[in-house]
């Protein structure tokens, strides 16, 4: 099977580009999962590095996901909530794993198929750092398919920086592509505005099949990964605030889970 049809493990880079009122932008090394999740809900756990809901040098534990329940448990009836009611084929879960019993994920994409195959929406997981969590569920109202590289809208309705309002919304591009080193994977999301785009984010990967042997070579090229992730979130707000940036103060976190492209006349689902 390719790196797109199997359990993958991606290695390529994070971008973080603020545009205005003042300049600033990163870029930073990133490794990342692809995981199918009712796949490998059928079969043994294939992995000794990797270890599921137990400690280990990296893991995937259902409390760093979600409302801490299983995580197909979860992810199907969010979807159900959001109005999405045929997405029974895989679903795909793109995270940084626990590593050293930690993790920060800013985003977490999950990518859930029909039975068919057909990509029928994707869910953005967003964690901030006071420990709150945010889903937007990115889906067409009338149960078409979504295609890699279109365009999908979301109101923003999330504190994540303080250096953002709750204002504007966020715009959506994902690409999956085989290659001939593999497969490629690259999620782009833009900020926008009133006065147009104030932010840019993406995070890209080369997909290679996971296994112990990649996930080794992971430890060892990023022995303080997901440690480093929040350290570089701070590391940059307080840059960000040394250039003048105001600051907005933390409002209250909404009072729906999640945020539905599906229903834009009522947004958050209780």
């Amino acid at each position: 099977m390719t790196p797109l049809a199997q359990p993958a493990i991606a290695f390529g880079t994070v971008r973080h580009r603020r545009l205005r009122p003042v300049a600033h932008e990163f870029a930073a090394r990133a490794f990342f999962l692809r995981l199918p999740l009712r796949r490998l809900a059928r079969q043994p756990w294939p992995y000794r590095l990797l270890a599921r809901n137990a400690r280990a040098r990296f893991a995937l534990d259902d409390r760093d996901h979600g409302d801490g329940r299983p995580l197909l448990a979860w992810l199907e009836q969010l979807l159900v909530r959001a109005g999405v009611h045929d997405a029974d084929g895989e679903a795909w879960l793109h995270c940084f794993p626990r590593m050293y019993g930690y993790v920060f994920n800013p985003v977490s994409f999950w990518f859930a198929e029909r039975r068919d195959g057909a990509l029928r929406a994707i869910v953005c997981e967003v964690n901030n750092t006071f420990g709150e969590r945010h889903c937007y569920v990115l889906a067409h109202a009338d149960g078409r398919p979504l295609a890699w590289g279109e365009t999908l809208e979301a109101r923003k309705a999330f504190h994540v920086s303080p250096f953002c309002a709750i204002a504007g919304g966020y715009r959506f591009r994902f690409h999956l592509a085989q290659r001939p080193d593999g497969g490629r994977f690259i999620a782009r999301i833009e900020h926008t505005d009133d006065h147009g785009v104030l932010l840019q984010t993406s995070l890209s990967g080369r997909l290679e099949p996971l296994d112990d042997r990649r996930l080794a070579r992971a430890s060892w090229a990023y022995p303080l990964f997901t440690f480093g992730v929040i350290a570089r979130i701070h590391w940059h707000a307080l840059r960000l605030w040394l250039k003048g940036l105001p600051a907005h103060r933390k409002p209250a976190p909404p009072a729906g889970v999640l945020t539905s492209s599906l229903h834009e006349s009522r947004a958050d689902l209780q």
